[in-house]
């Protein structure tokens, strides 16, 4: 083979890498994750964790799940080199074992936990308490933070309604005080018919991170709930993204409820977040 035709073998095989390397390159620097609830029927746990890795992403947020021990789910993050940024975690499990859930987390090396919804007296129908919730989520927050834990809650639609000139959410936020944080459902915001972009505004310092995901236009998706993968739905990312940096938000995680198509979900929520977010963050403003 003559010096010509290995330069141009070599300058393709350069060439065909380059994206490999740039997504490589991103997904060290964006601070993208994957709530794996949206994986809950696509597999096992090494299936599920291989289409995060694959779409180039290193960073999940777990959801509530008893079916796997922290050895065997440390082994399986660290064999698709991915980390723990969060945990959902059921209200019951606070309240009964919040030393269990500790030391589960820590042994992952996850130091946030995220509260995916209240108990059912403070769910739809019935009109939740956000005093008596804020002040439990309150309490439990500083328990965590003398164990070098952080606790955050994720939003639907029903905080967000009216309290007396302000959201459910911000009641509860009041009353929980400063060790509390905010997992902001950017869709469920639009959802309950509130601009994103404002709500933003309004928790400026205590959104931790926000689930991206994006709704459908009307009248579509409907049997994915009607919910889209990130930036093929109706929300205005443009206007969305600079407000996210603006409130200090420090992850961005993938979420779809009800997707038909998980794995194809997920890449193009990660295409599309590394494409618009700029790689700025450092690893430690993400902690």
């Amino acid at each position: 083979m003559n010096i010509c035709a290995r330069t141009t073998i070599t300058l393709a095989l350069l060439l065909a890498a380059l994206p490999a390397f740039a997504r490589e390159a991103a997904s060290r620097q964006v601070p993208i994750a994957v709530q794996m609830y949206t994986l809950r029927n696509a597999g096992g746990l090494d299936q599920q964790l291989k289409i995060v890795h694959d779409a180039g992403v290193q960073a999940v947020e777990l959801a509530p799940s008893k079916d796997v021990s922290a050895l065997e789910l440390k082994q399986l993050l660290d064999t698709y080199s991915i980390k723990v940024v969060s945990s959902h975690v059921l209200m019951a499990d606070l309240r009964s074992n919040l030393d269990g859930v500790v030391a589960f987390n820590q042994s992952i090396g996850n130091t946030t936990l995220v509260v995916p919804y209240p108990d059912e007296k403070n769910l739809p129908p019935h009109t939740p308490d956000w005093t008596a919730l804020g002040q439990e989520l309150g309490s439990i927050a500083k328990q965590l933070r003398d164990k070098g834990m952080r606790l955050a809650y994720h939003n639907h639609n029903f905080e967000l309604v009216d309290v007396d000139g302000k959201t459910g959410l911000e009641r509860l936020l009041e009353v929980a005080g400063p060790d509390l944080q905010i997992e902001l459902d950017l869709a469920w915001v639009a959802r309950a018919g509130l601009d994103p972009v404002a709500m933003l505004g309004k928790l400026r310092g205590h959104v931790f991170a926000v689930h991206a995901k994006d709704n459908a236009p009307q009248g579509q998706g409907e049997d994915e709930g009607g919910f889209a993968a990130v930036g093929q739905g109706v929300l205005d990312w443009p206007a969305i993204l600079p407000a996210t940096q603006a409130a200090g938000v420090r992850w961005y995680i993938i979420e779809h409820d009800q997707p038909r198509d998980p794995a194809k979900v997920i890449q193009t929520g990660a295409d599309y977040l590394h494409e618009h977010l700029p790689a700025a963050q450092s690893s430690s403003e993400q902690q």
